[in-house]
């Protein structure tokens, strides 16, 4: 079939994509901003892309959506092509709502207009309850399912999952897996049974999985298998997703999930020791290189015959070995990188070691991390500041827990159907849609600092405004120096004098510790 333009779909993804119009959930997520972005700049003659967007007690769907568009994410597409804008259309709703919280009228209005679905939404807290979850990462698919069944022009519906949906297997294939469960039967379980009795039953429900993210998001994979029969379905799913390689800029990223985190806590000084697997190594892929892969997706479900009975296409996005480098040569290339070029008002010495063993985590953590943020949190008490180092480090130590089961295994993502998709892209495409993923680790993780410090923390990033951190840098680093040499000197001394009692109160102070972090 010809598009308008006369142009074969087949042989031209923007010529698949004229006059389409895209239903999108979690549009102002990390990957939905960046996929609108690509969207409008690629695909110019895209009709319309429909934005779900979920209004707070704060802030309305119309205020969170100009918000979103306010991000410097957009600064590119507002100079080569600000009338694109007019193509995104809020609509409000709620992913954790039944039927996604749609009025009737926008219902319909999706009904009418749209031919393709991305359901992107997905709630990604580890420690979510089983009811909520269920309600935002599968009961939500099963409602765009059955809104996409009314859709009479529909070609294709895209499911956002993650490559971690099938933990037990640690060669994960593109293809599908039996579900845990049946999902029918837990959300109508969810929907019927009292909080305190799902919190007994947890466990139960959730078989092997390894905590509530996983499981829901399992479970939403299998709704997507069952719908297959009548609609034309594909899984996308992502390993870790990390700041972009290039578009729409060398580094871009405005969260803070994932190993990211991590690193900018230690470049910050605030974080000096990590629980996790050393020589684990954990699949990762660029923001940008998912977005054009979606796309890719889109385009081969879209112009690909479905037959009855037709399973869902599956693709894992990843990097499989693309990227092999273990979790503690990727911090010590994270912290090389930020002490040449630091973060402004850096709080200790940037200085961060992987451990693999709990117990000397545990007396680390609580010497090199907690006993500093208290003595910083009562000098900020002296100055009438508020105190809040503390409560960074509980965050921190519960954090390294929840994440514990990803930071000491390993899987492999097969991505033979990605990397053959990517290789049919048409040559008059290849420069918007084809992805590389070859890069310099130092370089790329030299860029994504680099962003973090422009657009999350909007600091100077002028040749003075540079200068004056290095500067503060070396203060704090020179502080921090004797402040262990006085220690070291003072544990030599106590040991010298037989001062046992000092071991007794540390036992103590630890002990304590323990307690309030339980």
């Amino acid at each position: 079939m010809m598009s308008k333009i006369g142009i074969n779909p087949a042989n031209s993804i923007p010529g698949f994509y004229t006059e389409q119009s895209i239903f999108l959930t979690g549009a102002t997520g990390f990957v939905g901003k960046v996929f609108v972005e690509k969207v409008l700049r690629s695909c110019p003659d895209i009709r319309e892309i429909f934005l779900l967007i979920r209004p707070s007690n704060k802030i309305s769907t119309v205020e969170k959506f100009e918000k979103m568009l306010r991000s410097p994410l957009f600064d590119r597409l507002r100079d080569e092509r600000p009338s694109s804008f007019n193509k995104l259309i809020p609509i409000s709703g709620d992913s954790s709502e039944e039927g996604l919280g749609l009025l009737p009228a926008d219902r319909q209005t999706l009904i009418e207009r749209v031919t393709i679905v991305v359901h992107n939404s997905a709630s990604v807290k580890f420690n979510d309850t089983i009811k909520y979850a269920i309600f935002v990462n599968t009961r939500s698919t099963r409602d765009i399912c059955v809104l996409a069944e009314s859709m009479k022009n529909l070609k294709a519906l895209v499911y956002v999952s993650t490559a971690y949906a099938q933990t037990n297997c640690h060669v994960v294939e593109e293809k599908v897996y039996p579900p845990k469960a049946n999902w029918r039967k837990l959300i109508k379980i969810v929907e019927s049974l009292d909080d305190h009795s799902l919190n007994i039953f947890t466990s139960k429900y959730m078989d092997n999985a390894v905590n509530t993210y996983v499981f829901s998001k399992n479970l939403a994979e299998g709704v997507i298998q069952d719908y297959s029969t009548s609609l034309p379905c594909a899984i996308l799913r992502l390993s870790m997703v990390m700041p972009a390689i290039s578009e729409p800029y060398p580094g871009w990223t405005d969260s803070v999930n994932g190993p990211l985190g991590l690193y900018i806590l230690g470049g910050k000084g605030i974080s000096h020791v990590v629980y996790c697997g050393r020589n684990v190594c954990h699949d990762w892929i660029p923001v940008d290189v998912v977005a054009k892969s979606l796309l890719q997706v889109i385009w081969k479900r879209g112009v690909t015959t479905v037959m009855p009975d037709t399973a869902p296409l599956v693709f894992n996005c990843s990097s499989s070995n693309e990227h092999k480098m273990s979790q503690q040569t990727n911090i010590k290339l994270a912290a090389s990188n930020v002490r040449e070029i630091p973060f402004e008002n850096i709080v200790w010495a940037i200085d961060t070691v992987t451990l693999d063993n709990h117990i000397v985590f545990y007396i680390l953590f609580m010497l090199w991390q907690v006993f500093p943020a208290l003595l910083m949190d009562f000098i900020l008490k002296c100055f009438n500041r508020k105190p809040m180092l503390f409560k960074l480090q509980k965050k921190l130590y519960v954090t390294n827990w929840a994440i514990k089961y990803f930071s000491f295994n390993e899987w492999t993502f097969d991505n033979t159907n990605t990397m053959a998709l990517n290789e049919t892209v048409p040559p008059d495409n290849e420069k918007e849609f084809k992805f590389h993923l070859k890069v310099d680790q130092y370089d790329y993780l030299r860029s994504a600092l680099l962003s973090m410090k422009k657009f999350f923390f909007n600091e100077d990033m002028s040749q003075a405004g540079l200068s004056a951190a290095k500067a503060h840098s070396r203060r704090v680093h020179l502080l921090a120096a004797a402040f262990k040499t006085c220690v070291i000197v003072g544990t030599l001394w106590a040991i010298y004098h037989r001062k046992i009692y000092s071991f007794f109160l540390l036992f103590h102070l630890i002990y304590t510790f323990h307690l309030t972090m339980s």
